[in-house]
């Protein structure tokens, strides 16, 4: 019986490792072409072999064998080259049809580029990859649930980001091998950690962050967190409220800050919840809770997200709403909760906002009247 186990086990090795042979082939062969893609478009490179590697079961897939189809991309309207006819959601759906493969890598990186849905992407940092796969998702490249992870798991797996900060010009440094592996969840965050500190990916939302120390000079209505400071002097300025664009436009610090002493973090465009839920140890759903958010997957707006729960009083007495302000933007800027400024003002959560309204942060404040 031991021998048996012996036999399956070794019978399981053996094909676990012909098959990181085999996407290890792949990478050595499109590798100089993701990067000249990136070179040409923006579309990360680490992105485009993940997505390669995941659409072409590293180039053994009946559709690329048949057409030199890499990212399994679809006729569309607008195609105009040669098509083959290839089973997917629906029978018979009509596929892109190419010479070679790196026709099919041009093309993938033209229809990223090119299509409205996808616009959004390239105000991402290109080192994001995490941002990247589940941006992708969010845009509709793919249906299934769990396509981001399993990009991101083939970024990790392979190392693949080293091939977009190649094209970057920047120096990836991760030891003697060429292809470490991380099996698990754990070892993922690791060695983002250890990539973070060696200065090759400067993830704001995911990494571990280094918080610059503020001058005065800048206009902010926050503090960066004191045990997340190199020092222990707590630095509070002023900001002057806008409407939703001056969430976009204020100089919020990079990494994780405090706004009326509640950890938060801005995060751009199209950034993963879940990413910053797991870097940080928190569930989505609280996160989500946190924020009053529906669930979704990535931010839809550059905005703020909190990393703990918000305080039930504002650090001001009251907020005056500017033109286009929501009830939750307020909520978010001035870090009290969504259902205790409804509370205070009498409000619903779908109530529109005046500019120059007053709105209270307060349950005891009054402004000439009785409550």
């Amino acid at each position: 019986m031991r021998t048996y186990i012996l036999i399956l086990f070794f019978g399981f090795t053996s094909l676990l490792s012909q098959g990181q042979d085999k996407t290890q082939a792949y990478i050595d062969m499109y590798k100089n072409i993701a990067i000249s893609e990136m070179h040409r478009t923006g579309v990360p490179a680490a992105i485009t072999l993940a997505q390669g590697i995941e659409e072409s079961g590293c180039g053994d897939g009946d559709l690329c064998k048949i057409s030199n189809n890499h990212f399994g991309i679809k006729c569309k309207a607008e195609w105009t080259g040669a098509k083959v006819y290839h089973d997917d959601d629906l029978r018979s759906e009509c596929f892109r049809s190419y010479t070679n493969a790196e026709e099919s890598f041009k093309d993938h990186s033209d229809f990223l580029k090119t299509r409205e849905p996808y616009a959004f992407l390239f105000n991402l940092d290109p080192k994001d990859y995490t941002a990247w796969a589940y941006g992708l998702k969010r845009a509709g490249y793919a249906t299934e649930k769990d396509y981001p992870t399993r990009l991101i798991k083939l970024i990790n797996d392979y190392n693949l980001n080293q091939y977009s900060l190649i094209a970057l010009n920047e120096k990836p440094d991760y030891g003697n091998s060429a292809s470490q592996t991380q099996q698990s969840k754990d070892t993922e965050l690791v060695n983002k950690k250890a990539v973070f500190e060696n200065s090759i990916i400067q993830d704001t939302v995911l990494g571990e962050l280094i918080i610059p120390i503020l001058s005065k000079k800048h206009s902010l209505n926050t503090t960066i967190a004191p045990e997340l400071r190199e020092d222990s002097v707590s630095i509070t300025t002023p900001v002057a409220h806008n409407t939703s664009k001056s969430l976009v436009e204020s100089s919020y610090p990079t990494g994780v800050f405090s706004i009326n002493h509640t950890k938060v973090v801005f995060v751009p465009e199209g950034t993963s919840l879940l990413s910053i839920a797991n870097k940080n140890e928190i569930a989505l759903s609280s996160l989500l809770s946190f924020n009053d958010m529906d669930e979704v997957d990535v931010t839809n707006s550059p905005q703020l997200v909190f990393l703990e729960k918000k305080q039930t009083r504002g650090s001001a007495d009251l907020h005056i709403a500017k033109k286009k302000e929501t009830l939750l933007e307020i909520s978010q800027m001035e870090g009290v909760r969504l259902d205790k400024i409804l509370e205070y003002n009498k409000l619903k959560k779908d109530s529109i906002v005046n500019e120059g309204q007053k709105i209270l942060l307060h349950p005891s404040v009054t402004f000439g009247f009785s409550k």
